[in-house]
């Protein structure tokens, strides 16, 4: 094995995974990538190399995650990065999405990421060296109305990125999460957003929200392709961030977070403080 660097991607048939091992590839990199649909992957990365190993993974059962990270061992001899990127959106009030639609998109959007950290762990510890980088959203740090549930799936991964990077940082282990805007990709499209399929007419502001969304595909500010590079950057960093932003549309609703958060822990630091016992 050279010097060059063995990733391991989820959901890696279109937008920012694709991005990633198309660029990852053509620098000379080993690239393990996933999808539902390995017939789909082949053909949107659409170059054989020995560098490239396409698996077909479900990542909610622990035992296709386990195989494909055996695989990949197997194939490549290590692992050095992994990217859970993985996941779909998914719009509607608390109210409105059933039990079944809420649990598929946390075993999607966060047990599926929680399993391949699971069975990637023991090999990046006995290497004594990895990148975790967890795909989050900048709804994961300031969610919108109608947002809900897939708030929360992204909000589950920065709270577990936070403490893992603490967790694994002896082994000599780096934890990212990224948090991006809106980029160009096909996440506003039928096949990666579920809408709420029993809405209630109450929810007129939930349908505004997603009607902004829906009429936003195809405009989004950010461009994949450079989301992607700066990805590649940080792996390269001897220091990767803990928090990474993408597009100027995530810095502004973060620090728009970060603001109304000091007001209002500000506003109340009395009442907070009056908790304590008296000494």
């Amino acid at each position: 094995m050279d010097n060059k660097k063995v990733w391991f991607i989820t959901g890696a048939s279109k937008g920012l995974g694709l991005s990633l091992v198309n660029q990852l590839l053509a620098a000379g990199h080993y690239v393990a990538a996933t999808s539902r649909n390995v017939t789909d992957l082949n053909q949107a990365v659409g170059q054989t190399t020995p560098n490239f190993l396409a698996l077909q993974v479900d990542l909610a059962n622990e035992q296709s995650v386990k195989q494909a990270i055996d695989q990949t061992l197997s194939t490549f001899g290590r692992l050095d990065v992994l990217v859970n990127n993985a996941g779909y959106g998914i719009g509607g009030s608390i109210e409105e999405l059933t039990d079944e639609e809420t649990r598929i998109s946390f075993d999607v959007n966060v047990f599926g990421t929680l399993n391949v950290i699971r069975h990637a762990m023991p090999h990046l510890r006995t290497q004594g060296s990895g990148h975790i980088i967890n795909i989050s959203s900048i709804a994961g740090i300031s969610a919108n109305t109608g947002w809900a549930i897939y708030g929360a799936t992204k909000y589950a991964i920065v709270g577990l990125s936070e403490v893992l990077a603490d967790d694994v940082k002896q082994f000599g282990i780096h934890v990212t999460v990224v948090a991006p805007g809106a980029f160009r990709t096909s996440f506003l499209t039928p096949e990666s957003l579920v809408l709420a399929q029993n809405p209630i007419d109450a929810y007129t502001d939930v349908r505004a929200s997603h009607s902004k969304y829906e009429h936003m595909n195809g405009n989004q500010i950010g461009d994949p392709e450079k989301a992607a590079a700066a990805m590649i950057q940080i792996s390269e960093a001897p220091n990767p961030p803990l928090y990474l932003l993408l597009g100027s549309d995530a810095y502004k609703r973060a620090m728009n977070k970060v603001e109304r958060l000091r007001d209002e822990f500000t506003a109340n630091e009395t009442l907070t403080k009056s908790t304590d016992f008296s000494a």
